[in-house]
């Protein structure tokens, strides 16, 4: 009877998207006129009402959709041009949302949302209050699990397959997974409890860097669809039920069928796994898609259908230069390249790569690991100059931290290069592999504190709190990108684990210190004196912090450190100031302030304390700036809390 309730209450309460039609001040407009089938399709029931034959159309519809709105607002876009045709065809077979659709990596997921009521408002997606970036269970009930990082689908689709079984509706368990996605070892977790319990699931594994050659055409199509009609399935289960008795013969026969399918297939490793496994066949083939995602449907237990994509499709120059057109500024359609970005001082990213190349220069120790983010934390060069000292080991947080680890015991000067919000998913190896054993790695943490259009699955608003409490940890907090190099090269010096955290962003012009100097660990920079008030700045505030300072007539101190504090300055300033305020671009729950807080009740230190900092909610998506002034870590927002406060 409860259950029943829930489904009245789901239907008569759907989820339906928040969203601020104003977000784009050009109030952006695509003539619907130019997508005659499109501009019918506002549910994936629309869909269901076309024919067969006008598939084709309706995906070549959504592709120039695709292109036409993301060409003028921003946002991911190779991903998706590769995804077209299998969205088309998974809303056309599956009855979403009752049947459930995972998507695990987000950017592939923009034209599902085309299709699931939201094409008139993907203009606003990644600007504040428009669209989330990825699938979002409080945007619409299509989306079924909210999704960031990677690897996740396989282990949810999992565990809705066990549920669906046990609600006995017949309801559908589809994941889809990019092959970058299936390099992580959650995903393979995922794959190996799911042969091991046989549930009905479908995992579409989207091999987008697989081209489509000879191999992967008609006949193999036709093979595919083969393999998962009924009458291969119903001959295969019955001849394996018929052989079971006889040992001999069906060793023979299993043997046979391995040999045949894997002249047909790439290799049995997911049949290996419990899997039965399809593919590859073409995914930009919608009929072809179709035909054996309908065939797949119905059959029992674990399937795995492998697709081949290609990123970008349609749009030769993301075609040819998908990183590139991964996610895109404004840009026009008609031109071959980008739009040149505006000058700018350098990134801390770049900051970093370049302080890498200097040191690996006069390292020959050096190994450097990121977990498949070369472009993004400023490797490129790097890997293409020093291949050797370069290890990218995937989408494996996990195994890089500890792989970190080993290279470390075996007398190798480790660099761990990864995202804040990804490092959360190396917490455990962090702690057991490098922190227990006091290891000597440095870990270079880009994309720290507010990171914007992202949203809640990559605000990097943790580090410093999970960080903090882990013994033997030496953290650092930059204020410009003169401290990022001083405090990486301390880092990379010190004998023991260190992390430096930096923002997503460009510095502020700082002019960069010598390769070889290092800074006192533990020692914090009083920046001005003022009276009666202490701004205490933990990293890249320092800016704001300081024209609240020069307002207010404080004291303002960098502090450089959160691990270890420089415990005697907080003392002194504590004697001879009546209100302490600290400053950080990190939750305030257990970050930097705290750490401070900790220290003047351990004293027994009386003095007036503000921390200022990320509240305890999950951030959503906008620019840097939209959220800092929301949240009030502007300069104008930390003088209004300090003058609230002293009021």
């Amino acid at each position: 009877m409860l259950s029943g309730f829930c489904d009245i209450y789901r239907k008569t309460n759907q989820l339906t998207p928040k969203i601020n039609n104003k977000v784009n001040p050009n109030n952006m407009t695509i003539d619907l006129a130019d997508y005659p089938l499109l501009s019918e399709v506002n549910t994936p029931d629309d869909l269901k009402l076309l024919n067969k034959d006008k598939l084709v159309q309706v995906s070549d519809e959504l592709r120039r959709y695709l292109l036409n709105s993301v060409s003028k607002s921003s946002g991911h876009f190779a991903s998706g041009l590769g995804t077209i045709e299998l969205t088309v065809a998974l809303h056309y077979v599956y009855n979403t949302p009752f049947d459930h659709l995972i998507w695990d990596v987000g950017h592939q997921a923009y034209p599902h949302k085309i299709l699931t009521g939201r094409r008139d408002q993907l203009h606003t997606i990644r600007q504040k209050d428009g669209l989330h970036p990825f699938p979002w269970r409080e945007e619409s009930e299509y989306d079924v699990l909210s999704v960031g990082h990677s690897s996740t689908s396989i282990s949810a689709a999992l565990g809705m397959a066990v549920a669906a079984e046990k609600e006995n509706k017949n309801r559908k368990v589809v994941a889809v997974i990019g092959d970058g996605a299936m390099t992580a070892g959650m995903a393979f977790e995922a794959l190996n409890h799911g042969g091991d319990i046989n549930k009905d699931m479908l995992v579409v594994l989207n091999d987008n860097e697989m081209s489509i050659s000879e191999n992967v055409g008609a006949l193999n199509n036709h093979l595919a669809k083969m393999l998962s009609g009924s009458l291969y399935t119903g001959l295969r289960e019955g001849g394996k039920r018929i052989l079971n008795t006889i040992p001999p013969i069906k060793e023979l026969a299993s043997r046979a069928e391995e040999h045949i399918k894997g002249m047909v297939v790439p290799s049995t490793f997911f049949e290996e796994l419990g899997f039965n496994y399809i593919g590859p066949i073409d995914g930009h083939d919608v009929d072809g898609l179709v035909d054996t995602i309908s065939n797949m449907r119905n059959l029992k237990g674990p399937q795995i259908l492998h697709i081949a994509t290609k990123k970008g499709k349609g749009y030769e120059a993301a075609e040819q230069d998908p990183i590139k057109y991964h996610a895109v500024p404004k840009f026009d359609p008609t031109e071959t390249t980008l739009p040149a970005s505006k000058p700018s001082l350098p990134t801390y990213s770049k900051i970093f790569g370049d302080w890498l190349c200097k040191t690996a220069e006069l390292d020959e120790k050096l190994a450097a690991i990121t977990p498949a983010m070369r472009e993004g934390s400023g490797m490129v060069e790097f890997s293409q100059r020093f291949p050797d000292k370069y290890y990218d080991v995937a989408i494996a947080e996990q195994h890089a931290v500890t792989f970190a680890a080993g290279l470390a015991i075996g007398g190798n000067n480790a660099v761990v290069a990864i995202y804040s919000s990804f490092l959360q998913r190396g917490y455990d190896q962090l702690i057991h592999d490098i922190a227990i054993q006091n290891l000597p790695v440095l870990f270079a943490i880009d994309r720290a504190g507010i990171v914007g259009a992202d949203g809640p699955t990559h605000q990097g608003s943790f580090d410093l709190s999970f960080l903090r409490c882990i013994p033997n940890m030496v953290i650092m907090a930059p204020s410009d990108e003169r401290e990022c190099q001083l405090m990486l090269t301390t880092g990379h010096l010190h004998d023991g684990p260190a992390a430096v955290r930096y923002p997503r962003g460009s510095g502020t012009g700082a002019e960069l210190p010598e390769m070889t100097e290092t800074i006192e660990i533990g020692k914090a920079l009083v920046k001005n004196q003022g009276e009666k008030i202490a701004i205490l700045s933990f990293g890249t505030l320092l800016q704001e912090a300081q024209v609240a300072s020069q307002t207010l007539n404080t004291t303002l101190v960098d502090m450089r450190f959160v691990k270890p504090l420089d415990e005697s300055l907080i003392e002194e300033l504590a004697k001879t100031h009546s209100c302490i305020v600290t400053v950080e671009d990190n939750a305030i729950a257990g970050g930097a302030g705290s750490a401070v807080n900790e220290f003047l009740l351990r004293k027994g230190i009386g003095v007036k304390v503000l921390n200022i900092g990320l509240p305890d909610v999950f951030i959503k998506h906008g620019t840097q700036q939209e959220i800092h002034e929301e949240l009030g870590t502007d300069s104008k927002g930390i003088i209004n809390k300090i003058n609230e406060f002293l009021k």
